[in-house]
Order: structure tokens, then C-alpha cells, then sequence
């Protein structure tokens, strides 16, 4: 296999824009949530971004290279990689956006770097738990079902990727229905422009055009500064900076946030292992998240306060033709866009409804996977495990609402609007921790068609222990959102208020707890029917 193919161009192009519209995301979100100078953000957490990219990519598509000699193949895809968007989303409202409310509130006299510090603390612990899990990872993948995986895949894709995105097209309709169109032809319809002009290409252009024609574009209005920031940004270490930020008190604060955080972005990366597996390109689990943990750790040594890690939508970029070539190209091309201060012009340049028909596509892609290669048989199980990420998607449309609406996300809210039928406390339970529910209740179906009572019986159990450790299921209202609610990790670091209870899913854990007797006690109390017998 040679690294670089004809597809590899146009992989490239669809992974930059994915990447793009997170870092498009990424720099409003640290100037306007945070209130980071722009020395802050394009001196030290872009540059770090850009380390942990690099680190990752150029490996992934080695690894793609090495895979592809191995087995005397030529159509082999580089595993996708880059920023973790739970892990953004968490970094930003869960640690560094209350770090920096404290240091206000105690009067701080750099309330900024505080809340840089706590960023940084949660990088780093986050990467050494992905690198301490890697070597487990394969017995984990070895005893989950593929459907369970899969699905748990599929529900992001239509949620946060799909759905998500949708609204947004619909909300600027003259820009994201061309778009969709153009898509769905080049995509599903399988035709190309003629002249031999890559499709991507063309759809962004198209898009960035209608948007500047309908006045989406330029972002930020015509007194925006799009050059003021063009230079160049050499990465430094940081490490003085992160010691500092480990001695400031940040570890015990934020490990409630770090380790499911960090759990979860294990688990996403075994399932887009384990989807690139399905699609044809089998890669060893350890390696893979040694290197993903690594990149992470980089980030956090150069200043970034984010994690990265394997990213959905290898099946997508398979389809396209994409090799090895396309990760490493991504992976020096967003070097450079973060390395210039050039992010600033190009998020003034292009809106993000030019290119999120494509995140859409990426979505459907994997959501669509989940069935392919799926026996029939195991369909409803593919169906229970897309529930729980469209509820967590359901409930991040409530929660920013809520807040965009100026009311408090508390108990009286939640009581109401249980009494009016819409059950918010469920969703919230939901929400929290969705990718191990999924994963759980897929498997537990799978085992169900299987008839493997004992097997179902073990999921439960493992369901039970997660709620009960507050991993799953446990979450407290802080006023304009949810968060994952850990008192017994609190008792454990010495930080937990009496009064307060130590297991608060511990219905969830009682419900699981005796889900399992039933799988138990299956093997006595039923026989099978036949299959016209009404149950």
C-alpha cells in the first residue's frame, strides 16, 4: 500500500473539516465561556494541540502502513483521531469554568491561569488513565459482543452527530439544504464532479459561498480582526506550569470529573477500535490506546487543557478511499493552522454550516454500520444501545435551553415537569454515563437472543457496581446543568459532607442488582416457545 492514494486527498479534506468545526468550536468557547486572553489561546493551547495531532496522526497512519504490509493488503484505513468532544465539553463547564468561578470568588489575583492549571491537571490524569487501561483493553473488547460496540456508536452518530447537526442545517435552511443535497448525491448517490475535482472541495466552497451570500459569513461581523493574530506560535513545554498546577490543590477537586471523563474516552476509543475492526481493518487495542493516552499527555505537557483520543467515523472514511495518507496530512495541516494564530481567519472566514452536512454524513455512516454488520437476530439489541446517546443528546437540548431561557435546572423544575409527564429526573440518570448503559443493555440483549442467562446476569452485575460507584446513573442539579455525582469518591478523598448520601443511583444498582437474579433464576422458571406461540 503506498501512503498516498487517490482517496487519501479527498479523506483529508472531510477530516480537516471535522476537525475544523471542533477547534471552530473549541475557540469561542475558551474566549467566550472562559474569558482566556488570546495569548493565552493561541500562545499555549492551540500548540498544544497541535503536539497532541501530530503525535497521533503520524502514528496512526504508520500503524495503518504497518497493518497493511502485515496482511498483504492495499485498502487499509488509518484509525481517525483527534480532540474528544466529551472530553472538550467536560474540560471546559465541569473543571475549568468552576476553577475559575472559585478563583473569582476568593479573590484571586489570576483567575485565568487557576482555571488554565485545573484544565491542564485534568489532561494529564486523564491521559495516565487511558495509558494504565490500555493494557486491559483487549480482554474488554474480547468479552463484549460487537453489537453492544457498535450500537453504543451508532446513538452518538445520531444524536450528537446527526441530530444535532440537522437542527442546525434547518435553522439556516438556504445554506444547509443545498448542502444536504450536495452531500447525499456525492455520497450515497456515488457520483463525483467532473473534471475530476474533489467533492469535498467543491461542497465546502459552495457552502462557504451561500453562506457569505446569506450573511452567516463573516463570523464575528464585519469589525472582526482576522489577521490580528497571524504568527507563528512555537510549542514550548510547560511543564513548570503543570507542577504548579498539581501543587495547587487541583487533583482532589476535579478527580470526579477526570475518571469517568477519562473512562469514557477509553471505552469510545475500544468502540471505534472495534468499528474499524468491522470494517475490515483489525488493530490491536493496546498500541492504540498507549499512543491516544500519550497524545493526551503531550497535549497536557505543551498546555492544552483537552483531550484527544480515537475518533468516530473510520467506516465514512473508509468509504471515501481513504489509506494512510489522509491521518498524516491532517495531522501537519492542523499543526499549521494552530501553529499560525490562522485559526482566528479561518473561523472568520468559514461558518460552521458549510461543512456540517458532511458531519451529518459522517453520523448516518455510523449509525448505519451498526446494521451492516450486525446479524439480524441481534437488531433489537443494535436498537436498545442507540437509546441511551439519543437521550443524552435529548437532554443537552433541554439543559441549554433551560439556561438560554434564564430559568434554574433544580428539583422543583425536575417535580413539575414529572408532574406534567416529561420525565426529566429519568433522562438525567440516563444522560449520565450513556455510553456504559448503552454498551450494558445491548449486551445484555444480545445475551437475551443467546439465551446465555449467566451471561446476562454478569452485565447486570456490572451494570449494579457502576451505579452503585456512582459511574452510571448519578447525577446532581447545579442550577443551569447536570453533572456526574461521585459522594463516595468524595468520602474516599476525604471531601464528602454528612448528610449526604454515598450511593445516589443506589436505586439504579438495587435494579440492576435484581435484573440479574431474574437472569439467574431464568434457567428454572422458563422454557423456550416456539416461534408462532403468543407469550
Amino acid at each position: 500500500m503506498k501512503w498516498f492514494s487517490r482517496g487519501d486527498g479527498e479523506g483529508f479534506v472531510v477530516a480537516f473539516i471535522n476537525n475544523l468545526v471542533q477547534l471552530l468550536i473549541l475557540a469561542p468557547l475558551c474566549t467566550g465561556v472562559l474569558g482566556f486572553s488570546p495569548e493565552l489561546i493561541y500562545g499555549r493551547i492551540l500548540p498544544g494541540v497541535a503536539i497532541s495531532f501530530l503525535v497521533g496522526n503520524i502514528f496512526y497512519a504508520w500503524q495503518a502502513m504497518q497493518l497493511a504490509k502485515r496482511e498483504g493488503r492495499t485498502d487499509v484505513t488509518a484509525l481517525p483521531y483527534g480532540i474528544s468532544t466529551p472530553g472538550l465539553f467536560a474540560h471546559v463547564f465541569l473543571v475549568m469554568l468552576p476553577a475559575k468561578q472559585l478563583a473569582l470568588a476568593q479573590g484571586m489575583a489570576d483567575p485565568e491561569r487557576f482555571a488554565w492549571h485545573a484544565g491542564l491537571v485534568a489532561c494529564f490524569l486523564g491521559g495516565l488513565l487511558e495509558f494504565g487501561c490500555s493494557f486491559f483493553a483487549e480482554k474488554i473488547r474480547k468479552h463484549t459482543p460487537p453489537a453492544a460496540m457498535l450500537a453504543t456508536l451508532g446513538g452518538v452518530g445520531l444524536g450528537f452527530l446527526g441530530l444535532s447537526f440537522l437542527f442546525q442545517a434547518f435553522a439556516a435552511p438556504v445554506v444547509g439544504l443545498v448542502m444536504l443535497v450536495l452531500v447525499f448525491i456525492v455520497f450515497f448517490g456515488r457520483m463525483k464532479f467532473r473534471g475530476g475535482l474533489p467533492a469535498t472541495v467543491v461542497i465546502l466552497a459552495v457552502g462557504t459561498a451561500l453562506a457569505w451570500a446569506t450573511g452567516l459569513a463573516p463570523v464575528g461581523g464585519p469589525d472582526a480582526r482576522p489577521l490580528a493574530h497571524l504568527q507563528v506560535y512555537w510549542p514550548v513545554p510547560v511543564l513548570g506550569e503543570l507542577w504548579a498546577a498539581f501543587s495547587g490543590g487541583h487533583i482532589l477537586a476535579y478527580l470526579s470529573v477526570v475518571i469517568p471523563i477519562g473512562l469514557l474516552g477509553v471505552l469510545a476509543s475500544l468502540q471505534n477500535i472495534e468499528s474499524a475492526a468491522a470494517a475490515g481493518d483489525n488493530y490491536p487495542a493496546t498500541p492504540s490506546l498507549v499512543v491516544s493516552g500519550l497524545g493526551t499527555l503531550a497535549a497536557a505537557c505543551f498546555g492544552s487543557p483537552f483531550p484527544t483520543s480515537i475518533y468516530i467515523g473510520h467506516p465514512a472514511w473508509k468509504k471515501l478511499g481513504a489509506r494512510a495518507g489522509y491521518s498524516a496530512l491532517n495531522g501537519i495541516f492542523i499543526t499549521l493552522v494552530c501553529l499560525t494564530g490562522s485559526m482566528a481567519a479561518l473561523t472568520w472566514l468559514i461558518p460552521a454550516e458549510a461543512g456540517i452536512a458532511i458531519i451529518f454524513w459522517i453520523g448516518t455512516i455510523i449509525a448505519a454500520q451498526a446494521f451492516e454488520v450486525t446479524e439480524q437476530k441481534y437488531y433489537p439489541a443494535v436498537i436498545i444501545g442507540l437509546f441511551p446517546a439519543l437521550a443524552a443528546w435529548v437532554m443537552l437540548i433541554v439543559k441549554t435551553t433551560v439556561g438560554a431561557g434564564g430559568a434554574t435546572l433544580d428539583a422543583a423544575l425536575v417535580a413539575n415537569a414529572h408532574a406534567a409527564g416529561a420525565y426529566l429526573g429519568g433522562g438525567f440518570a440516563l444522560e449520565q454515563g450513556f455510553l456504559y448503559s448503552a454498551m450494558i443493555w445491548a449486551a445484555v440483549v444480545v445475551a437475551i437472543v443467546d439465551r446465555a442467562w449467566l451471561r446476562a446476569a454478569g452485565w447486570c452485575a456490572i451494570g449494579a457496581g457502576l451505579a452503585l460507584a456512582g459511574l452510571m446513573h448519578s447525577y446532581a442539579l447545579t442550577g443551569r446543568d447536570t453533572v456526574i455525582d461521585l459522594p463516595l469518591l468524595s468520602w474516599l478523598t476525604g471531601q464528602w459532607t454528612p448528610g449526604r448520601s454515598l450511593f445516589p443511583a443506589g436505586a439504579a444498582a438495587a435494579g440492576y442488582a435484581l435484573a440479574a437474579v431474574i437472569f439467574l433464576l431464568a434457567k428454572f422458571i422458563l422454557v423456550p416457545r416456539a416461534e408462532d406461540e403468543v407469550a
